[in-house]
């Protein structure tokens, strides 16, 4: 233990964050533990799912913020093929959730399907912590490629289906579900804070499998949240019709396969370029031709969801740099003062916790008063604030000289507007999408949502693989340059699309838009924060256009 008097501000950044955890746990041990069937207002039930999330949450966010260092410091990894890898693997992370909600919507029911998840990514993290000798001859790399997979699948069994837990615990129309959802978005971005601020602290101090370990024993106690607390769940989750053991034990054995997949295509980065491509193709023919099926006015709201959807992988694409090229930049030219890099990470859910219920109460008071932004106009916003971002760090460059660290607060800069972007396009894009979509095609179109966000978790590792330049080894000026581009490219876009949304809006016909049209009824996904990138969505965000 060092002495407190030798702490530095890493230390304490840590000492804080674990003192938030310990508050919170005290706070939820009371919460469950009270003979009332309800705490707040609300069953007891949703603090179990704010737990086990917030674990789930602690572990991902935490593994996540030491992977891109783990590739090129352990593995030696040069910083391009780092950035690729990291790609593919958030991509796959943010596919299999489509087929993972679907097996429970059909076969297991919300609460196993979680409890399999929370199984699968326990030992996903914990084969993190086996290190091995390093380098990429070392044998123990498997393991890793391994632990990866385990992850990948868990969270597809894990990820949509906990959030739609929530909502049945409440009839459709109770008037406490924006809160509730707003309780558990918190658990969401105090884990993703929480655990990036701890396990990143952790890796990058005493060793990568402190750092691992940390995120493993978190998703731990997630399982054992949600094991223990399943009585409080008051039967909610449980399968659409009795389930046979042999049908559920095909179940579980789809996810075992999908482990073996996913260890290939992990390896395998180009492949899962291709495959994306490829069903991504494939994926909006069909939309194209069930599209051409419609009336008029569905039809042309089929367009506008398609013009909406296209926009993703160019907003995450440069979004995610956070986790891949960013997190080396700070590594390496930011001034952090002893802080680690990884810490920053948590920089972007502090912010989500802050300022949703701002951007809340901002598109109520402009809805009012008639001036709340168009879906469109909003994506065009959440793209511009998204390159100005950083154009800010590159500006903030330029006010040191090229051998100087650049100061700090241009860091914190990027991930305000980046996060200010996120707000404007994430949580309004997943409303758009169950508003405009016919009930029939709604999870397709939410499918859809979720692939092209995918598509652009991979794109990100293209972006970070280009700051590394023909060797291959990040350089200031380089990743400057690429920044600035992607910067000014996001700004023009965003423009365009504010541009022509009024355009895109009347596709909407929202005078027309009845319940009976949309898929208003969509499991979890009209009910859930979605959480596309982790940073919960706050409910209330959604529009009232």
């Amino acid at each position: 233990m060092k002495d407190m008097a030798l702490w530095n501000e890493g230390d304490w950044i840590v000492a804080i964050a674990s003192v938030v955890l310990a508050l919170f746990l005290i706070a939820g041990a009371w919460a469950v533990t009270r003979r009332e069937p309800e705490v707040g207002g609300h069953p007891k039930g949703l603090y179990i799912l704010f737990f086990a999330e917030m674990w789930e949450r602690f572990s991902y966010y935490g593994m996540r913020a030491l992977l891109i260092f783990y590739l090129t410091q352990h593995w030696l990894y040069n910083d391009s093929s780092s950035n690729i890898i990291y790609g593919a693997y958030v991509s796959l992370v943010y596919i299999t959730p489509v087929l993972g909600g679907w097996l429970a919507d059909r076969y297991l029911g919300q609460r196993k399907a979680v409890l399999f998840g929370a199984v699968l990514l326990t030992l996903g993290h914990f084969f993190m912590a086996f290190e091995g000798t390093g380098g990429q001859n070392d044998p123990t790399i498997n393991i890793f490629w391994l632990a990866l997979s385990f992850i990948i699948v868990g969270s597809g069994f894990l990820k949509a289906n906990i959030s739609v837990i929530v909502g049945q615990l409440y009839p459709r129309t109770d008037v406490r579900r924006d809160g509730a959802y707003t309780i558990f978005y918190m658990g969401i971005n105090v884990g993703a804070a929480v655990g990036t601020i701890i396990a990143g602290y952790l890796g990058q101090t005493l060793g990568w499998a402190y750092g691992f370990g940390a995120a493993g024993i978190g998703m731990l106690l997630g399982l054992v949240v949600f094991i223990l607390g399943k009585p409080l769940l008051l039967g909610r989750g449980e399968p659409p019709r009795p389930l046979a053991k042999r049908t559920e034990t095909t179940m579980y054995a789809i996810g075992v396969l999908g482990v073996a997949i996913m260890w290939v295509l992990i390896q395998y980065q180009s492949v899962v370029g291709w495959l994306m491509l490829v069903c991504g193709a494939a994926l909006l023919l069909y939309v194209l031709v069930e599209a051409f099926k419609l009336e008029k006015h569905p039809r042309e709201r089929m367009f506008a969801i398609l013009f909406l959807i296209a926009l993703q992988p160019l907003f995450w694409g440069l979004f995610e740099q956070a986790g891949g090229s960013l997190n080396l930049f700070t590594d390496r030219y930011i001034d952090r003062q002893g802080v680690p890099a990884s810490l920053f990470q948590s920089i972007n859910p502090i912010y989500i916790i802050l300022l949703a219920p701002v951007f809340a109460g901002l598109w109520t008071w402009l809805g009012r008063r008639g001036l709340e932004p168009s879906t469109p106009a909003k994506f065009g916003l959440g793209l511009v604030q998204l390159g100005f971002g950083f154009l800010v760090l590159v500006w903030g460059a330029a006010t040191v000289s090229p051998e100087a660290l650049i100061p700090v607060v241009f860091l914190f800069g990027i991930y305000l507007f980046h996060t200010t972007g996120e707000l404007c396009l994430s949580p309004v894009g997943l409303s758009a999408m169950n508003r405009l979509a016919p009930r029939h095609l709604a999870s397709l179109i939410m499918g859809a949502w979720f692939f092209a966000t995918a598509g652009g978790n991979f794109v990100a590792g293209l972006i970070g693989a280009a700051t590394g330049g023909e060797d291959g080894e990040m350089t200031r000026e380089g990743t400057l340059a690429v920044y600035q581009q992607i910067g000014w490219v996001a700004i023009v876009v965003g423009i365009v699309v504010i541009v022509i949304a009024r355009f895109v809006k009347n596709l909407m016909h929202l005078d027309t838009l009845g319940d009976d049209d949309v898929g208003d009824d969509l499991e979890g996904q009209a009910e859930g924060p979605g959480e596309p990138q982790g940073a919960g969505i706050h409910p209330s965000t959604r529009p009232q256009e």
